[in-house]
């Protein structure tokens, strides 16, 4: 093998290597009804994505089409509730029909990456999103505000998954029909 093969080659290795995950899986909910979980969740607390950084008012919706993926639109104020609107529309696949729990997220085709609903409350009001790798997470709410004492059991439970929630930011929120 010639030395800049041989070179690539481990290079290579080494990556991979670096780049595996060494986090046990994390545990989803039983089973998710897609249709009660499609609308609108704001995002209360996260550890953001480098898109997110400096998110204001984001919300994440979601559509549920007849082919059984999930539209899925990310709108956010960039660095204030003045800044520019920003729009994403990834796509989702239920990657585990039988719990509805497991979708990959398709930012950029041909790459998707894990979403795995941890929690969700009995009335489809709370959710946390997780990733297998604790790099990202998300805490959403179906309204803009969240109970202190939802908050704080819904932050241990991202704890208890794994994550290093000194690395967890709140999202501010704040809407012309919010009162204080």
């Amino acid at each position: 093998m010639f030395p800049t093969i041989r070179l690539m080659a481990i290079s290579t290795a080494s990556l991979l290597a670096a780049c595996s995950t060494t986090h046990p899986p994390l545990e989803t909910v039983e089973h998710v009804d897609l249709e009660r979980f499609m609308g609108d969740w704001y995002v209360i607390a996260n550890i953001p994505t480098f898109v997110e950084k400096g998110a204001h008012n984001a919300v994440e919706s979601y559509r549920l089409d007849e082919d059984g993926t999930i539209a899925t639109t990310f709108t956010f104020r960039k660095n204030s509730f003045d800044g520019a609107e920003k729009k994403y529309t990834p796509r989702g696949f239920v990657r585990n029909p039988e719990t509805n729990a497991e979708w990959d997220m398709q930012f950029i085709w041909p790459f998707k990456g894990d979403y795995l609903i941890t929690y969700l409350a009995d009335d489809y009001s709370q959710t946390v999103v997780s990733r297998t790798k604790r790099d990202d997470v998300w805490i959403m709410e179906r309204k803009p505000q969240i109970p202190p004492d939802d908050y704080q059991r819904m932050v241990s439970h991202v704890e208890e998954s794994g994550y290093d929630i000194s690395q967890l930011r709140k999202v501010s929120q704040e809407w012309p029909d919010m009162k204080p």
